[in-house]
């Protein structure tokens, strides 16, 4: 029997295989109980293009303090983030992977918001 932390893993391996063929960059999304963070890596997989999350400084002090990042308003602030930091390195289209996360709450938040500052997925 696999745990749920495994079952996870097993989701987001199978997506990234799919990811991987269609040579698009990749908007990959982690979530904690506190923090949910948001990384851009290239098509090849090989360098970091643009990372955001509620754990930088700056996004928390407009977030009002600590323990206030694990939220959807926190989520859609680094979907807007993310979103501004991707179209500056020069990526317009990304596919998204959400680790394995189930497409709701503060994930569907953070994609939402990408959409709505211009990255296409």
């Amino acid at each position: 029997m696999l745990t749920k932390k495994e079952q996870r893993l097993r989701r987001a391996r199978q997506t990234r295989v799919r990811i991987a063929q269609q040579g698009v960059a990749r908007l990959t999304v982690n979530r904690t109980n506190l923090h949910i963070y948001a990384t851009v890596i290239s098509e090849d997989g090989s360098k970091v293009l643009a990372t955001a999350s509620t754990a930088q400084a700056d996004l928390r002090k407009q977030l009002g303090g600590a323990g206030k990042g694990g939220n959807t308003a926190a989520a859609q602030q680094v979907g807007k983030l993310i979103a501004e930091k991707a179209k500056a390195a020069g990526v317009e289209k990304v596919a998204f992977d959400r680790a394995g996360f189930a497409y709701h709450g503060r994930v569907k938040a953070l994609a939402d918001a990408a959409r709505e500052a211009g990255l296409q997925f």
